[in-house]
């Protein structure tokens, strides 16, 4: 039997697929050895001292970036260990940018 349209239908409407959700990129436009005033933060907020910690000098130079920047900039200060301490990168990121009301982006991974 032949179709209703005597062998000359259009192809099918292709069905739309969703691209993949690209992974948050970013640049570090500081220079991440100033980073090194964060070590102070990040060593209070691990040890859980008392009272908050003196943020300002490191929450100072990410202040203004936007999260994926400070994430960036803060991911290379603790993989280069530029920060003194050996540390868990993904709970070190978290902690800094919280600290200075920053928020880790939705699936950020650490370059």
């Amino acid at each position: 039997m032949a179709s209703a349209c005597g062998g000359g239908c259009p192809n099918p409407k292709p069905t739309p697929t969703t691209p993949p959700t690209p992974r948050p990129t970013g640049k570090c436009p500081i220079d991440a050895l100033k980073l090194g005033v964060c070590a102070d933060v990040l060593a209070n907020l691990l040890n859980l001292k008392l009272g908050s910690p003196p943020v300002q000098p490191c929450c100072s130079l990410i202040n203004g970036l936007v999260d994926v920047e400070a994430a960036v900039c803060l991911c290379t200060a603790i993989k280069a260990n530029i920060l003194g301490i050996n540390l868990n990168v993904p709970v070190s990121l978290s902690l800094l940018l919280n600290a200075c009301n920053q928020k880790l982006p939705s699936g950020f991974q650490c370059p």
